[in-house]
């Protein structure tokens, strides 16, 4: 996100997306959307699986920058380290939403695209509960994925599924064996 610095007086309420309401978010989204530059970077399910879910992200941060209208000359990069393929200059800053007004606006978009996208989930698949756990493994999200199984939207990665998919082979196997 690159925020224009004659937009940056006027969003002192801008907070660490966690801080806010879900209302709170989406109406400072919706702004920044008009007055900033906004790119979106995503990880696939089969990426983070591969690469693991902290690469995922980085790899996910480079995609938001290159998304972008133009090539910033530096980034400033919530956390202890910038993704090594990074298209520009970049600054770590640990707890930067709650330190950066371009760090925290960027975090609001970036949870509401996330937000919306496990909303999209929900309409799909409305036994996980994706509209209210936002894909955290709640203990409803977990019993949905023992009752259930998971979807192609799952990570293979995540503990619960493996666990399941281990189980549910098993089964199958016992199964044929007993054939």
């Amino acid at each position: 996100m690159i925020l224009p610095a004659r937009l940056q007086r006027g969003w002192r309420q801008i907070d660490d997306s966690k801080k806010l309401s879900a209302e709170r978010r989406a109406t400072f989204a919706q702004s920044l959307q008009r007055h900033a530059l906004v790119g979106i970077g995503w990880a696939s399910v089969a990426e983070i699986d591969r690469m693991n879910i902290l690469h995922a992200s980085l790899l996910a941060m480079c995609r938001a920058i290159e998304a972008l209208p133009c090539r910033p000359a530096l980034a400033l990069v919530d956390g202890n380290r910038c993704p090594p393929d990074l298209p520009c200059d970049g600054v770590p800053v640990v707890g930067g939403d709650g330190l950066s007004l371009s760090i925290a606006a960027a975090s609001i978009v970036a949870k509401t695209a996330r937000d919306a996208a496990m909303a999209r989930l929900h309409a799909d698949y409305p036994a996980y509960g994706w509209n209210t756990n936002q894909g955290y493994g709640t203990a409803a999200h977990c019993a949905a994925l023992d009752r259930h199984g998971p979807t192609p939207h799952h990570r293979r990665s995540f503990s619960p599924v493996a666990r399941g998919l281990a189980e549910r082979l098993s089964t199958a196997l016992d199964v044929v064996e007993g054939l």
